[in-house]
């Protein structure tokens, strides 16, 4: 019998400054990614290969949070003030996040007759995927 697996986001968290963030959106709602490579190579005219080593620890996280999200308000202060803060997104097998981090603008929005969403990009500068 084959093995099935599933995910539920409600065990999914984001911690950002001790505030559990909620009011996702739809689709995608928590995004992650190195900012670089782990390493560089170069390949010579005879085939030697030469490695350097990336020490760029830096990462981001998106967040896709709707307009009428509670977290929304607290989170737009801590944008605006420019603060660096600790951020952690916890599923039940992946931690993702750093103690230093900081909002790279405030978000984006727009109003129509739907819910729309508003991004929000984190810059983690201590950045860790285990």
């Amino acid at each position: 019998m084959p093995d099935v697996r599933s995910h539920d986001a409600r065990e999914t968290s984001v911690n950002i400054n001790n505030l559990f963030v909620t009011g996702f959106a739809e689709g995608s709602y928590v995004e992650w990614e190195k900012d670089e490579d782990n390493f560089n190579a170069k390949v010579s005219a005879l085939g030697e290969v030469s490695v350097a080593i990336t020490n760029n620890n830096t990462g981001t996280i998106t967040l896709t949070l709707s307009q009428t999200s509670p977290s929304l308000p607290a989170l737009k202060r801590l944008a605006a003030s420019r603060a660096m803060f600790p951020i952690w997104v916890k599923t039940p097998s992946e931690t993702v996040g750093g103690t230093k981090a900081m909002f790279v603008k405030s978000p984006s929005g727009g109003l129509s007759d739907e819910i729309e969403d508003r991004e929000l990009e984190i810059r983690v500068f201590d950045y860790t995927d285990k």
